[in-house]
């Protein structure tokens, strides 16, 4: 009465989630959901704890890449991310997940979907929530993938073999464009705010509109009810404006306070995804934060301490740490930004593999 499924989990950045080969589940979307779904959470449909599944009963645990064979002629093998909604009994494919994207090609490789070459491994990936494509990177001496090494992941426990993540053609992806309502600064309930999409909707506003500095702790944070409450209803009323129609049952924007660095880095980060604090901060929305700290007149100028014009790398601060991005870009006519290229250091580990056993569904 159970199905047994060939699966892989990985480590991705900070987060941790289960990875399949599409070829190995069914084509019907609603099947697919409800598999994954008891994948994560077991016969329990809708139990937060997921004590009888694979999942962490944490947002950042309880996520799935589905990776096959590409597509398209100039990517080498498609990545579908699924975010499984904790206690809600679905799955939500509105946006990406740059954390998870960087166990694909090892999985990929462990998966024998490419082959790897003798010292490093160069993969270009189709990301089919939004679009656009990252060339990933992969230490693989004599044809294996390199887990161990010296690089460090702020919000990740020891180091690791670093992966390199380029996105490329990633503005608007989920809105349509760079800025999704047209303006650099919008303002909902008396509050100016910044909404930015490079690869992920974000909208930024300055901590001391709310009352706080901006420093508390994310469990602090996720304790301010009346916070939440005045983040949600800017995040319902801004959320058509940039084309993501009714955001009342999406992920989509994240809601990003910024504040002045503390440390060595351009910007001070909480960023919620939407309702809860993350612990750290996802890389296509620590993209999006970078990318309006060069924006001219953004909600992050008067905060920001920017690197000197030779350096490209921008360090966001987060509740753990920092997440370092590289940006490629310049400027054109009426100070119209052109990002060429958007990078950051990753690490992966492949954690288990072998089958996960599906319950039946009565279906």
């Amino acid at each position: 009465m159970q199905t047994a499924i060939p699966y892989m989990q990985f480590r991705g950045g900070s987060s941790k989630g289960l990875y399949f080969e599409k070829k190995h589940l069914p084509d019907d979307t609603i099947l697919r959901d409800r598999i994954l779904i008891a994948a994560m959470e077991g016969v329990g449909l809708g139990d937060p704890r997921q004590i009888d599944g694979l999942g962490g009963a944490n947002s950042l645990t309880s996520k799935i890449a589905i990776v096959g064979p590409s597509t398209l002629e100039d990517a080498d093998i498609d990545y579908l991310f699924l975010q499984v909604e904790i206690g809600k009994g679905k799955v939500s494919t509105l946006q990406n997940c740059g954390n998870i994207l960087a166990g694909v090609v090892p999985f990929a490789i462990e998966a024998g979907l490419i082959n790897a070459t003798k010292v490093i491994t160069s993969a270009r990936v189709n990301m089919i929530n939004t679009g656009g494509i990252c060339e990933i990177v992969v230490h693989t001496p004599n044809g294996l993938v390199e887990y161990a090494g010296n690089a460090r992941v702020d919000g990740v426990p020891g180091t690791a073999a670093p992966i390199i993540c380029n996105y490329l053609g990633i503005e608007g992806t989920s809105c349509g464009a760079l800025l999704p309502t047209g303006n650099i600064i919008d303002v909902v309930n008396g509050i100016e705010i910044t909404c930015i999409d490079n690869g992920m909707p974000v909208v930024l506003m300055d901590a001391r509109e709310f009352g706080i500095t901006g420093y508390e702790s994310h469990d602090e944070l996720n304790k301010n009810a009346n916070l939440k409450e005045r983040l949600e209803d800017i995040r319902l009323k801004i959320g058509p404006k940039m084309n993501l129609g009714d955001v009342k049952n999406k992920t989509v924007p994240k809601m990003c306070l910024v504040s002045a660095p503390q440390a060595e880095g351009i910007i001070n980060t909480r960023m919620f995804i939407p309702h809860v604090c993350h612990e750290a901060i996802g890389v296509l929305a620590a993209i999006s934060v970078a990318t309006a700290c060069v924006l001219p007149g953004s909600i992050t100028n008067s905060i920001i301490t920017l690197p000197n014009q030779s350096n490209n790398n921008f360090s966001i601060e987060h509740p753990s740490g920092e997440l370092t991005v590289t940006l490629d870009y310049t400027f054109g006519g009426n100070d119209e930004i052109i990002i060429r290229k958007a990078g950051v250091m990753r690490t992966a580990r492949l954690l288990s593999k072998g089958e996960v056993y599906i319950p039946y569904l009565g279906i």
